[in-house]
């Protein structure tokens, strides 16, 4: 017997029907004898509509009650999960995140959990029961409902999955599991058995949008093991692991220990609409950078890729980074607004792609990025920027040879399908 959070995310539970489908997973985890807590996540559209109307009603409307509106979104589908659930002789009873308590902090629209109390929930599971948790809310200090923000609902699991000591949480999504890059993109592209928790995190930042980062991020502090799978698959069909034995279908995300043959490279990543910003001949002294991307910071623009050169006498220095696309105009505002920084002149542009190849095996290994740079020249692709980490190499390009750089890695590195 295990106990198993699963989450159910809103393209699974879109309607009625995709319920019922999603509770028979449910159901046949809990015939083989196995505890299980459900978290759900509002069916598809449900929470940008739910905003709109917010926003509709006011632009300048009190956060408390945004989080009031928009949280309701998950409390409809955990009725009707609780509902299908019972119709199916399951006993089951939904919870808001208040009542099971989710504690977060007071940071409306965008909280953060700081406890959840495991008792009820585990008195629950003793009993039998499948708990539906509503996810991505939980409860303030001063006792109003709060939302997670962006990816709020993995999170919710994960935090539910380790306050009860899950065996592991399933996050049962539109596609059946972690591929080393995007189909669409290489149809050659195979499903991953096993990625660590620290792979899963690069390729998640890096452009990957299987699970969300703050999910991973707590999975990973929390040693809660995460397997993604789709809920689309037929809950009555033999439950079969990726080499096609019987075990747990999807891929699982775990500490590296558990994986025995380690990847050089396991996944490649594209992130696309990056823009790109050069500083001219800054005036090289302490705190200059600080004062940079503070400004930046200062308007909420997120930073990847930097890259600096001093010249040869040291007095000056050109600062080389990337924001969003759509964060271009904002950027090169606050840096033209920002007296404390010197420099001669701001160039840039949009349009740019960041490419990565990511793997722990790339710790063991030297000349991973080198051969990546030689596989990219010999498809006549021109690197503009380069960074790299201990399990990942990325480099910014054209974007127009996004996709033919996916493919001609994913190649190299023997990520194709064998068979294929």
């Amino acid at each position: 017997m295990a106990r198993i959070v699963v989450k159910f995310g809103g393209t699974s539970v879109a309607n009625v029907e995709r319920i019922r489908q999603a509770a028979r997973h449910v159901k046949r985890e809990v015939e083989a004898g196995n505890e299980v807590a459900v978290v759900v996540s509002a069916m598809s559209g449900k929470t940008n509509e739910l905003v709109g109307w917010v926003n509709e009603a006011s632009k300048f409307h009190d956060a408390r009650e945004y989080d009031a509106v928009v949280g309701s979104g998950e409390q409809v589908t955990a009725g009707l999960m609780a509902i299908v659930l019972s119709e199916m002789g399951i006993q089951s009873r939904s919870f808001a995140g208040w009542q099971v308590p989710i504690h977060t902090d007071d940071a409306h629209g965008a909280a953060r959990i700081t406890g959840i109390d495991p008792t009820m929930l585990d008195e629950r599971l003793r009993q039998g029961w499948v708990p539906v948790i509503t996810g991505f809310q939980g409860i303030s200090p001063h006792q109003r409902i709060t939302t997670l923000g962006r990816g709020g609902s993995d999170t919710s699991a994960v935090a539910v999955a380790a306050a009860v000591g899950a065996d592991r949480c399933e996050i049962y999504t539109d596609v059946d599991g972690v591929y080393t890059t995007d189909p669409r993109i290489v149809p050659k592209a195979q499903r991953l058995s096993k990625i660590s928790f620290e792979e899963m995190l690069e390729m998640a930042s890096l452009g990957a949008k299987v699970l969300m980062i703050r999910s991973v991020e707590l999975a990973m502090a929390h040693k809660v093991r995460l397997v993604v799978r789709s809920s689309f698959d037929d809950p009555e069909a033999p439950q079969l692991a990726p080499d096609g034995t019987p075990g747990i279908p999807g891929t699982l995300v775990c500490d590296e220990d558990e994986i025995m043959e380690k990847q050089i490279v396991s996944g490649v990543t594209l992130a696309k609409s990056e823009a790109k910003i050069t500083l001219r001949d800054v005036k090289d002294k302490p705190g200059v950078a600080a004062d940079i991307f503070g400004a930046l910071a200062d308007r909420s623009i997120v930073v990847d890729m930097i890259v600096q050169n001093v010249s040869d006498d040291g007095s000056v220095t050109d600062i080389t980074f990337t924001v969003p696309d759509g964060e271009y105009e904002k950027a090169v505002d606050a840096l033209e607004n920002n007296k404390n920084i010197e420099y001669a002149k701001i160039v840039g542009s949009k349009g740019g792609a960041k490419i990565s190849v990511v793997g722990v095996g790339m710790r063991s290994h030297a000349g991973v990025a080198s051969s990546m740079f030689r596989a990219l020249a010999d498809k006549g692709i021109n690197i503009q920027l380069i960074t790299t980490s201990e399990i990942k190499t990325s480099v910014l390009i054209d974007d127009q040879y996004a996709e033919l750089a996916v493919r001609a890695l994913h190649t190299y590195y023997g990520l194709d399908k064998k068979n294929a």
